[in-house]
């Protein structure tokens, strides 16, 4: 009976001890007022300031009733600060909504794992886009060259890497992947042109292959595009310029109920230009984009989006120096004026969130994409047919398909935290068509030099942690890639109906440190291998070459906030890249070249000392060699050695905004033994606009001091007509000159 009575006593102990541990805390939650979405890693600090706490990945913390009533003081970087006076009995307020506020240098935390979007997010706030190449010059040392009529993806210049369309940075939106593999033109080759630039809201990006989330072509760097998830006013903008330049853009508010915490919108954009060249480019582009969201419960969100956009053009090529020196073609004309292309590509992609806790999620993404391009061009003119010239085809049709499935959880320690993400994914290229044609102005087609299809499987996993201890954050990770090539060649008659196949697979470890030496100073050292696959139509046929070069390198910097208006980010870097060996789809033939090592140094600086006035530049010095060859024949061709970007913004007058933008391109070794270099170009952009809050205008001029330079060279052997023997120099897209474009917008 004593017995009976203790366990009795026992239990209602331990049942009142469980109703006082429900009641010794109270929780809350925080949330963005825009898109309702939690969020994670708040600083809420309470008991009258003497301790703190933060959000877990639901947005939810929980702080001690003993402590009520209080003034709660809650911050997180981007958003302003929120005093929030609870008390234990008033339950009314579960919800805690914080607003954005316009970035600046002085709330960005260098310590944070969303430094690098933040510093971007200030940029593109200070100094607006309007195109996708705009865009892409927004990233840090990232630079660009269009050589097609517009039509064409740019070629893209970072860390050391001409990396052609591609090849060497990961492009993404909204992390569907843009990349394409085996493309007709170019591995890798990235056509970001889908993307209307006002519905980008920020861009995620890094330099090196130092992320286990980032896989193929992750090795000089990788970019994201993040776009609205809702739109706080519909907007009608149009543009006009030099060169007979329009463009119209609608942006339709559809849904935004925060009661029910949907959105919904879409975007349309056309574009049309005759260019400065004596051939009309003629360039035509529509873009369509939609995208829809909802929360469906406290836990669980869903997202679709759809783009969709078609282009043509007529383009001038790549001309020889020669030719314009001889006097046999002015600047903007073209030794082949029937060079062009036409492409498009349509996206279709779902998202989903669920918050499992507050320490853990799953986020899952899945996407399709049907592409089509055909581009026309001639690099050589009369050097292989001396009657009918060299133009070329290049024809690629096929539908995309990917997913991939994150989860994420988080452990707290004594005196530590540990966030652990795990993610597995596929993607599958299914080509129709891929072909190389030798033709005679676009019309008449005179040889089939290459004719394939097939289908590319890349299976994909990665695991890493966090582990946040003191002053330290160690981030170990490892990532696998398996690849499965399929190939049938039409023109190989002798060929199994099966075709051709090969596997292979790539290990990827990463291991990154930084130690937050103060708020002020951080410093980090990260290291990591990453790759780039090459082309099936080389992979099948030659067996016993690299599939899958790996890259290896490490970082090491600092990141210095020596007081608020001032960030500055200095970095050293290297990289060994297993074998530069590509696919050359202009000539379908094979060039490998080696093994290569790069070195150089990265240095960004964000200068805000006036709250209206802002100042932005990069530099970068890369030092890029091939290693087994013997020295002064060891140059890599195009590899940039000094490119700088910069900017500044003045707001002034309750609503003009002037700025004025730079960018740098230093000479570079065109061949191997550097004999024949590219020219350097200093080329400066002015806009003028005044923004109210339901209508603005704004004047662009660009290449404001009308200097002449040559945006994309290449050395390249040509033969024109008349001439007896085939001669290597120069051969360029010249830039574009002087021009005026005149844009007016309102809200509604």
């Amino acid at each position: 009976m004593k017995i009976t009575k203790i366990a009795a006593a026992f239990l209602v102990m331990a049942f009142s001890g469980k109703m006082m541990a429900q009641e010794v805390e109270k929780q809350l939650s925080i949330k963005d007022a825009e898109d309702k979405f939690p969020i994670a890693d708040v600083l809420v600090k309470y008991n009258h300031g003497n301790s703190h706490t933060h959000t877990g990945t639901d947005g939810t913390f929980a702080i001690p009733v003993q402590s009520l009533p209080d003034t709660l003081v809650i911050s997180r970087q981007g958003y302003d600060e929120v005093k929030w006076v609870v008390t234990n009995e008033d339950d009314k307020n579960k919800v805690i909504f914080l607003q954005h506020k316009p970035f600046q240098i002085s709330e960005v935390a260098i310590n944070h794992s969303s430094f690098l979007s933040a510093i971007t997010k200030v940029d593109l706030n200070k100094f607006p886009v309007n195109s996708a190449q705009d865009l892409l010059r927004k990233v840090p040392g990232l630079f660009i060259a269009q050589h097609a009529g517009g039509g064409k993806a740019e070629q893209l210049f970072l860390r050391g890497f001409d990396a052609d369309h591609g090849t060497d940075v990961s492009v993404n939106v909204d992390g569907m992947p843009v990349n394409i593999v085996s493309h007709a033109h170019g591995q890798g080759y990235s056509d970001l042109h889908f993307v209307i630039p006002e519905t980008v809201n920020n861009i995620d990006f890094g330099k090196g292959s130092y992320y286990m989330d980032r896989g193929d072509f992750n090795t000089a760097g990788y970019v994201d595009f993040q776009t609205y998830n809702g739109l706080k006013n519909s907007m009608i903008k149009l543009e006009g310029g030099s060169f007979n330049s329009k463009r119209v853009l609608g942006m339709f508010n559809i849904l935004h109920d925060d009661l029910e915490r949907k959105n919904a919108y879409i975007a349309a954009e056309y574009n049309y230009t005759d260019g400065p060249f004596d051939v009309k480019q003629n360039f035509n582009r529509v873009n369509i984009f939609g995208k829809y969201n909802q929360w469906l419960t406290d836990n669980d969100y869903f997202n679709i989006q759809f783009s969709t956009f078609n282009s043509s053009w007529n383009a001038s090529g790549q001309i020889p120096e020669r030719a314009v020196d001889e006097g046999i073609i002015g600047r903007w004309g073209s030794i082949d004026p029937t060079e062009g292309g036409k492409t498009s590509r349509t996206n279709l992609q779902m998202n989903f969130k669920h918050i499992i806790s507050p320490s853990e999620q799953i986020d899952a993404m899945a996407f399709y994409s049907k592409y089509n391009f055909n581009l026309y061009s001639d690099f050589t003119f009369f050097l292989k047919d001396k009657d009918h010239g060299d133009e070329i085809q290049q024809t690629d049709g096929r539908n995309i398909y990917g997913a991939e499935v994150k989860y994420t959880k988080s452990f707290s320690l004594p005196n530590s935290s540990l966030n652990w993400t795990s993610g597995i994914g596929l993607r599958n290229d299914d080509i129709n068509t891929l072909q190389l044609n030798h033709v005679y102005h676009r019309d008449m087609l005179l040889d089939r030099l290459s004719d394939v299809n097939g289908t590319e499987t890349n299976l994909h996993a990665y695991s890493g942690l966090v582990w946040k201890t003191g002053k330290w954050t160690i981030n170990p990770a490892v990532r696998v890639d398996h690849f499965i090539f399929n190939m049938h060649n039409l023109l190989d008659p002798e060929q199994l109906p099966s075709g051709q196949s090969k596997e292979a697979t790539r290990v990827s470890p990463k291991l990154n440190f930084s130690y937050a030496q103060s708020d002020n100073v951080m410093w980090f050292l990260k290291t990591g291998m990453g790759f780039h696959s090459n082309d099936m139509r080389v992979v099948v046929t030659n067996k016993n070459e690299n599939t899958l070069p790996y890259s290896i390198g490490a970082d090491f910097g600092v990141r210095l906030h020596p007081f608020k208006s001032l960030i500055i980010t200095p970095t050293i870097w290297y990289m060994d890249l297993q074998q530069e060996f590509v696919y050359v789809g202009d000539d379908a033939v094979v060039e490998p070249s080696g093994k290569s090592r790069r070195f150089g140094a990265d240095l960004g600086i964000r200068f805000q000392p006036l709250e209206n006035f802002y100042l932005n530049a990069d530099i970068n010095y890369s030092h890029a060699r091939f290693i087994e060859e013997e020295k002064g024949q060891d140059y890599i061709p195009l590899a940039p050695v000094v490119t700088s970007t910069g900017s500044v913004n003045w707001d002034f007058l309750n609503g003009f905004s002037l700025g004025l933008q730079y960018r740098y391109l230093g000479e570079r070794p065109a061949v191997e033994d550097n004999s024949i270099k590219t020219k350097a170009y200093f080329v400066n952009d002015l806009v003028l606009s005044y923004n109210r809050p339901k209508w603005g205008a704004n004047i662009q001029v660009n290449n404001l001091f009308n200097v002449k330079w040559n945006e994309a060279q290449f050395a390249t052997e040509t033969q024109l007509k008349g001439e007896a023997e085939p001669i290597t120099d120069l051969t360029y897209t010249p830039g574009s000159p002087f021009g005026v474009r005149v844009g007016v917008y309102y809200k509604f």
